[in-house]
């Protein structure tokens, strides 16, 4: 099977409690690591990534981000899907074109721009195109904003994710929705489910998110935050 075969495969028939775990490398370094450790595909954080190479979360211009994408993904066997926030203004043919030449898999596609959600209607034509200019050679998540920006309502991202899956969506992403509503929307979108994992121990781990719904975990820039806390460590040793 194609690489995003291999990756949509791995979405199917996931047993409750046992949903994809997708760490997020922010480098050609940790996307090795995390490969070797036996994952068996990957998600790049467009946090994680901007933080590598010295901007803000949001702030990597598109060549920088692609180009990061690209060197993830040809160092490792695995697939990789990249998240490129709102697709930067770019035509969906060049998303999908630019996203094929980095050697991704799929890509999150977020529903807000500048801290505003945008029209959902909008937003399913936008992914309507990008899946009719990427057929079935990319896997498309679709972020759902509405517990980032919105008003906090699970039936909201529900009606939004619909429009999203009608679009040609592979997997809806409601980022940030509370542990405690996974259920209800579980049971209210069609296909799989991605839920964000807190890596504070604060939020439940990937296996009850499992149990709650989610089909896959991903963690944001998560883990690009825990290695740099482990350098600050390795730093305050050094310098005594």
């Amino acid at each position: 099977m194609s690489k995003v075969d291999v990756f949509r495969t791995l979405h199917l028939r996931r047993a409750q409690g046992d949903p994809l775990v997708l760490p997020g490398p922010w480098d050609a370094a940790s996307a090795r690591v995390f490969a070797q450790a036996g994952f068996p595909a990957l998600a790049t954080p467009s946090g994680g990534v901007a933080a590598s190479l010295g901007y803000a979360d949001g702030g990597t211009p598109a060549d920088e981000m692609f180009a990061a994408v690209a060197r993830i993904a040809r160092s490792v066997d695995v697939p990789v899907s990249a998240d490129i926030e709102g697709g930067y203004g770019l035509a969906p043919k060049e998303i999908v074109e630019r996203l094929l030449e980095a050697g991704a898999v799929g890509c999150n596609l977020e529903d807000s721009r500048g801290g505003v959600l945008k029209d959902p209607h909008e937003h399913a034509e936008f992914l309507a195109e990008v899946r009719s200019a990427a057929a079935d050679r990319l896997f498309v998540n679709a972020r759902v904003d509405t517990f980032v920006h919105g008003d906090k309502d699970p039936e909201r991202a529900i009606e939004r994710a619909a429009l999203y899956v009608a679009a040609g969506a592979d997997c809806i992403y409601p980022i940030l929705a509370p542990a405690g509503v996974l259920p209800l929307l579980r049971a209210g979108i069609q296909g799989p489910l991605n839920a964000l994992a807190r890596l504070d121990g604060e939020g439940p781990s990937a296996a009850a998110l499992g149990e709650l719904g989610a089909t896959r975990v991903t963690f944001g820039p998560g883990l690009q935050r825990l290695a740099a806390a482990a350098v600050r460590d390795i730093a305050v040793t050094l310098k005594g």
